[in-house]
C-alpha cells in the first residue's frame, strides 16, 4: 500500500474538520445531502460526458495505482545486473545472455534484451523500445487527466451548489435566523467542491503522473542498459552512464562499490 496516499487524505480530512470545530462549525454540517448530491453526482456526469466509456473502465485501476506502491525493480540492482550482463557478454558473447531471459520478470526489459541477442542493431532497439515508453506515458497521462478535470469541474459545481442553495434560501425571508441558516448550508456545496478538487482529484492526477514519470525513467535507463551491453561497453562504464538516473546517495553507493570492485570487472 502507498502508505503517502492514505496518510494525505487522512490529514486533509483532519485539517478540514479541526479547522471547522475551531471556527464553530459543527462536523455534521458537511451532511448536506443535497451538497454531496450536486459535487459527487455532478463530478461523476462531467467525467462520463468528458472521456470515453473504453477510458472510464480504467479508473478503479487508477485507484489501485494511487493506493498501492509501484512494483519496479531496484535501481542499483539493475545497474549491477547490467554491469554483470556486460562483463558475461564481452566474455562469451551477446548469446552467451541468452540463458538470462528467462530470469526476466519485466516484459519490457525481456524484449528489449531479446532484441539485441536476435542480432538487432541499437537504431531500431532504441526505436522500438522509445516508443513504447512514449505509448506507455501517454496511457499514463490520459489516465491523470481524468482526474485533473474531475478537479477542474468539483469546484465550479460547488458554486453551482450554493447558487441553488441561495436560490432556496432567499425564497423566504420573512424568518432571519432560518435564513442565516439557509444561507450558511448554501456553501457547503462550495466547500465539499473545493475540498474534493484540490485535496483529492488533482492530489490523484499529481501522483498519477508522478509514478508514471518514475516508471519511465526506469525503462529509460533500461534501453541505455541494454545498448551499452549490446554496443560492448565495460561494465565501470555502463555503471558511471546508467547512475546518472540515480539519486546522490544512490550514485555515491554505487560508484563506491565499483570502486571497490563490488560490481561488474573490467577487461
Amino acid at each position: 500500500m502507498d502508505i503517502s496516499s492514505v496518510v494525505g487524505i487522512i490529514l486533509g480530512f483532519v485539517a478540514l474538520l479541526v479547522g471547522m470545530t475551531m471556527k464553530g462549525v459543527t462536523p455534521d454540517a458537511l451532511l448536506n445531502p443535497a451538497a454531496i448530491l450536486i459535487i459527487i453526482l455532478g463530478t461523476i456526469a462531467t467525467i462520463v460526458i468528458a472521456f470515453p466509456g473504453n477510458e472510464l473502465k480504467r479508473i478503479p485501476k487508477l485507484l489501485k495505482i494511487i493506493f498501492t506502491n509501484n512494483k519496479l525493480a531496484n535501481d542499483v540492482e539493475l545497474i549491477k545486473m547490467f554491469s554483470s550482463w556486460a562483463d558475461l557478454a564481452r566474455r562469451e558473447g551477446l548469446l552467451a545472455l541468452e540463458s538470462k531471459t528467462n530470469e526476466i520478470d519485466d516484459p519490457f526489459l525481456k524484449n528489449g534484451l531479446t532484441l539485441a541477442i536476435d542480432g538487432q542493431n541499437a537504431d531500431y532497439i532504441r526505436d522500438v523500445l522509445t516508443e513504447e515508453v512514449e505509448a506507455m506515458e501517454e496511457r499514463h497521462h490520459a489516465g491523470a487527466h481524468i482526474f485533473t478535470q474531475a478537479g477542474t469541474y468539483a469546484p465550479t459545481l460547488g458554486v453551482l451548489g450554493a447558487v441553488v442553495g441561495l436560490i432556496a434560501a432567499l425564497k423566504d425571508m420573512t424568518d432571519i435566523e432560518k435564513l442565516g441558516h439557509a444561507i450558511s448550508a448554501a456553501f457547503i456545496a462550495t466547500l465539499l467542491g473545493i475540498f474534493t478538487g484540490y485535496v483529492l482529484w488533482h492530489p490523484f492526477a499529481n501522483k498519477l503522473k508522478r509514478k508514471s514519470a518514475i516508471e519511465a525513467k526506469q525503462k529509460n535507463m533500461m534501453i541505455e542498459g541494454i545498448l551499452s551491453v549490446l554496443e560492448g561497453e565495460a561494465p565501470r562504464v555502463i555503471e558511471q552512464k546508467l547512475a546518472s538516473f540515480l539519486t546522490k546517495d544512490e550514485r555515491a553507493k554505487i560508484m563506491n562499490e565499483s570502486e571497490a570492485g563490488g560490481l561488474g570487472k573490467e577487461d
